[in-house]
């Protein structure tokens, strides 16, 4: 498999890391979109949200909230706010077919998206 977050979490890819458990890791993301943008990944390779399935793997996505939390508050910006986002599929924009969230914030992040252009 080709996939850059397994490499990341493998360890043969290096990242700034953030927060690691034994089923997530969290890492600065290398093309920032804000002051604090760091991904937040499971440790087993799901492609996509649609993929999720069993009670197991969605309590994986509870965890991932959960290190959400933790990371914000780490982070500085738990009280200020921040965005969590999941992009599902390609018209979303996932690039990483490696499920994960967005965490940014660090500034006030305006609209969700813009207009169309």
């Amino acid at each position: 498999m080709d996939c850059i977050f397994c490499k990341i979490v493998e360890g043969s890819l290096p990242s700034k890391k953030v927060y690691e458990c034994d089923q997530v890791v969290a890492f600065e993301d290398i093309q920032p979109k804000a002051p604090v943008h760091v991904l937040i990944i499971p440790k087993q390779h799901i492609p996509t949200m649609n993929d999720v399935e069993g009670e197991e793997q969605f309590q994986l996505i509870a965890k991932i909230h959960e290190v959400a939390q933790v990371v914000a508050q780490k982070l500085g910006i738990a009280d200020s706010g921040y965005r969590l986002v999941n992009n599902c599929g390609k018209d979303s924009g996932q690039i990483v077919f490696h499920i994960h969230y967005h965490l940014l914030g660090g500034e006030s992040l305006g609209d969700l998206v813009g207009p169309k252009a």
